[in-house]
């Protein structure tokens, strides 16, 4: 892999710890600045359960985003709690650490507030993306920007709306100014780390939580099974997705099978959208009580089990 050359003849690369709390909407951020769709995103807090690699070219810049899990108070579950980790270990690979707040909140929430006195007592500061500006009124909107600042953990402060891209390229070209100069540490067309299997299964995740968004909880895991390739350039996946109980596997399974089949459709289309190759997926549904304590599921989300 060669990198294109700066005007200086120089080439820049850095990592960026895209930190929040759940639903700020990192995600659609990171998809925003990327360019292209890398981590899966809903409505539902909390949808993001493992570190996601995205890696974004500005020019000569490669910026590699690292999107993590929501960070609230009090976790409790074993899950809950290697999440918050996971989010936390983050902040020591970054060169720079980008916090997202969600604007349209009337006051700084109880997690937001918990991230700006960790990091203050850690001695870091947050580029501050204070996000869904479209939807507050200006005055309020500058009241909250000032009071995040005033926190100590903040350095700069953008506004923005990452679903309408309005203040996303001075975002941007603020954090290509941050990245320490270097090569490259990705090719130029890679868009993320994360193995075919587990991306996957995270679309399958994400079909699952928007097609079921009034009854689906949270106990809820999809896992690839098989991958097999062939000659012709197509794969067959299998994946199982796992509840938690019994009384759950007729509403992802739906009558007569029609819940499963869509979301197994509006999840090959995508990923074939993202391989640019023919997919063919399987899918079925198995209880597994303890799936959420399951050390090899936390291994292939890259989650420490015992956090």
């Amino acid at each position: 892999m060669k990198a294109a050359a700066r005007p200086d003849g120089g080439t820049r690369c850095g990592f960026i710890a895209v930190l929040g709390a759940p639903n700020a909407g990192k995600s659609t951020l990171v998809n925003r600045l990327v360019g292209a769709k890398v981590s899966i995103v809903s409505p539902k807090v909390q949808t993001t359960r493992t570190r996601v690699t995205a890696i974004g070219m500005v020019g000569s810049a490669q910026i590699v985003f690292l999107d993590t899990p929501g960070i609230f108070q009090g976790p409790r579950k074993r899950l809950e709690r290697a999440m918050v980790d996971a989010a936390w270990r983050s902040t020591k690979d970054a060169d720079v650490l980008l916090l997202v707040v969600d604007a349209a909140r009337k006051r700084i929430d109880p997690d937001t507030r918990q991230i700006l006195d960790a990091l203050k007592a850690k001695g870091l500061k947050a580029v501050l993306a204070l996000n869904k500006i479209d939807l507050v009124r200006k005055d309020t909107l500058l009241a909250k920007a000032d009071a995040l600042y005033q926190s100590g953990a903040v350095s700069d402060v953008f506004m923005i709306s990452a679903t309408e891209g309005d203040g996303v390229d001075a975002l941007k070209s603020h954090l290509v100014a941050r990245l320490p100069e270097g090569p490259w540490h990705y090719p130029e067309d890679q868009l993320t780390d994360m193995p075919e299997r587990l991306l996957a299964a995270e679309i399958t995740r994400e079909k699952l939580f928007l097609r079921l968004y009034q009854e689906m909880p949270y106990s809820i895991a999809v896992e690839t099974e098989t991958w097999e390739e062939f000659k012709d350039g197509s794969a067959k996946v299998s994946q199982v997705i796992y509840v938690e109980r019994d009384s759950q596997r007729p509403i992802v399974l739906g009558k007569g099978g029609a819940t499963i089949k869509a979301i197994g459709e509006a999840a090959r289309m995508e990923l074939q959208d993202i391989l640019g190759r023919k997919i063919h997926l399987a899918l079925r549904v198995k209880q597994r009580e303890d799936w959420s304590e399951s050390r090899e599921l936390f291994r292939d989300w890259g989650l420490e089990w015992d956090a």
